[in-house]
């Protein structure tokens, strides 16, 4: 069975920093495509961003030039660099893994911007 762990959210103010973690269960981490999505109180969940198996990032427009995706294989976890947050990206967070067929999601962790 595939678990995949979220940690880092939490309550920051506007413009400042955190740094999500997705650490996953899998036998073969690197050659899962690893991404993050968001789901906000009463809205859809949205894709934020996807790092390939050959580390090729995508960025949804909303959070590009403030959020960096990155992954370490040897740890089988993948990061959610988050800068100059804004209240708009309160939401829970959730990391993904895909390949082939296996498409697994994780828990979700809460991150909330407020002053």
């Amino acid at each position: 069975q595939v678990h995949l762990v979220e940690s880092g959210g939490g309550l920051v103010q506007p413009g400042g920093s955190l740094r999500l973690s997705c650490t996953a269960s899998l036998s073969i981490f690197g050659i899962y495509d690893m991404a993050w999505h968001r789901q906000a109180p009463g809205k859809e969940r949205e894709w934020v961003a996807t790092i390939n198996r050959g580390d090729s990032t995508t960025y949804a427009d909303y959070v590009k030039g403030r959020f960096i995706i990155s992954r370490d294989n040897r740890e089988k976890t993948a990061y959610l660099q988050m800068n100059s947050l804004k209240p708009e990206d309160t939401a829970v967070y959730y990391c993904t893994a895909r390949h082939g067929a296996g498409n697994y999601w994780g828990q979700g962790t809460q991150v909330t911007v407020s002053s």
